[in-house]
């Protein structure tokens, strides 16, 4: 098959890629934006199969189906709750995958080399994109197929490390070794003085250094960055994925790489900056693994948690006309949402007027809330961001907070040594009556206690926020 062939195709489906995330951007267009990457994704699969240099076609063939039956298996099995390490997981794929890529280049580029001139005469695919390439093209190749591991690398343990805070099978606190930020700056440092020494001598022991180096930094980096900051790190994680798979487009010389790569990268580092900003994070700060933090104790609590039972949400609810709920993770981990759904379908009903407060980073998981509230087909006029109705509490009759923490933390505002401190939130004290669903007195995944719960106007309804909700819907007609 033609190079124009396989040009033609690859160019349809950055369009549809394009089109894919645009659509992603807005909850009516979603689903529709899903099918276009599909499609998107299929035409370069086929391309790439049937393009110049295919070959090993029946174990293309076999990894394809292989994979086709694992991601299967693993899209019926896993839940919504486990969706931001399932994505952690998938990012350390990535990261993996262009690792191999390169050093596959390099082992193709040494034996291309060593071949005499007749026998490069005779190579196909990318054995003879190697073999007409200058010594200054094969320089450039060895950078790029560098950059491609050395960033891979660094994806593929830090999201081994995301996906075992977010599974709760690492600790979710920042935790450093003796020395911290110094070392990663070793590693870093070590990692460019290998970058020269290869760039001269195109040898392998300075790969593979540089290769324990990244994976080093990729640990490291993760490892110091704590709970809170979780879904700002998937988001940084993604970018990192495509950043290195525009690296290895490179290396490949495969331009469909290249822009796909460009996209997810690009977009990543957007999502992780607009996030960073909601957090009042430093985008440096966290990308480095943490800088920065509490500067001092945090502030003492006066006051105790008071419980309130079904019957007191209820009749509270009933006397309510300005109603806005507010999910988090806790609402993800019962399984929630179709509850949520019911009880404002029963609320709107009665003419009262129901919306959703939506933070930034609600849950793990960039725009988890809104999937989820998709999902249980709760109206999208009804869920609003938190630019969007947070001058809004203090007209409010009754707030419902189902298991969330740091996003309506007075912490961020009241405590300077807080850990989010300067973390915009949403303001749901200022609302006549609150009410949090809530499983424990515990103080949630980032370990961060809230004042909230202490507040005179703040009642806690304890339990599994399904089994809470199912019940306060036997008591609201």
């Amino acid at each position: 098959m033609s190079y124009g062939f396989t040009t033609a195709a690859y160019v349809v489906a950055a369009v549809l890629f394009i089109l894919a995330l645009g659509g992603l951007s807005n909850q009516e267009k979603a689903k529709r934006a899903v099918w276009y990457g599909i499609a998107g994704m299929a035409l370069a699969v086929i391309a790439t199969l049937i393009g110049p240099g295919a070959g090993l076609w029946w174990l293309s063939l076999v990894l394809i189906l292989v994979g086709g039956v694992i991601g299967q298996f693993v899209a019926m099995r896993v839940q919504m709750t486990e969706m931001p390490q399932l994505v952690a997981a998938m990012h350390s794929l990535v990261g993996l995958a262009a690792v191999f890529v390169g050093f596959n280049a390099h082992f193709e580029l040494v034996r291309v080399l060593g071949l005499d001139e007749a026998a490069r005469q005779g190579l196909e695919g990318f054995a003879a994109v190697l073999a007409h390439k200058s010594p200054v093209e094969q320089n450039i190749l060895r950078v790029e197929l560098f950059l491609g591991i050395f960033i891979g690398a660094v994806t593929f343990t830090g999201s081994v490390i995301a996906y075992g805070k977010l599974a709760g099978k690492v600790t979710s606190a920042a935790t450093k070794l003796p020395g911290g930020h110094g070392l990663n700056a070793a590693a870093a440092i070590l990692s460019l003085i290998c970058l020269g020494w290869y760039f001269n001598s195109g040898g392998l022991l300075p790969l593979i250094l540089m290769t324990l180096a990244a994976l080093f930094i990729g640990y490291h980096l993760i490892m110091g960055i704590g709970g809170a900051d979780m879904p700002v790190v998937v988001s940084m994680l993604n970018s990192y994925s495509g950043w290195a798979a525009a690296a290895i487009g490179f290396s490949l010389g495969n331009d469909l790489l290249i822009v796909v790569g460009a996209l997810v990268g690009s977009s990543g580092a957007i999502l992780s900056y607009i996030m960073c900003v909601a957090m009042n994070r430093s985008f440096i700060s966290v990308i480095l693994g943490g800088f920065g933090g509490a500067s001092g104790p945090a502030m003492e609590i006066e006051g105790e948690q008071v419980a309130i039972d079904a019957d007191g949400v209820a009749q509270a609810l009933e006397e309510a006309d300005e109603i806005i709920i507010v999910p988090g993770y806790g609402m993800a981990v019962a399984q929630a949402q179709q509850a949520v759904s019911e009880l404002t379908k029963r609320l709107r009903a009665k003419g009262k007027n129901v919306r959703f407060a939506i933070h930034p980073v609600a849950g793990r998981l960039p725009g988890h809330m809104n999937v989820l509230l998709a999902e249980a087909k709760v109206p999208y006029d009804i869920v609003l961001e938190m630019d969007e109705i947070n001058e809004d509490f203090p007209e409010t009759d009754v707030v419902i907070v189902i298991g969330s923490n740091d996003i309506v933390n007075p912490a961020a505002q009241e405590d300077p040594n807080s850990p989010i401190a300067g973390m915009p939130v949403l303001e749901v004290w200022k609302a006549k009556q609150v009410f949090v669903s809530k499983r424990g007195q515990g103080t949630g995944y980032s370990g961060i206690e809230n004042p909230l719960f202490y507040k005179e106007n703040t009642r806690m309804f304890y339990g599994d926020a399904k089994d809470s909700l199912n019940e306060l819907l036997n008591r609201i007609s």
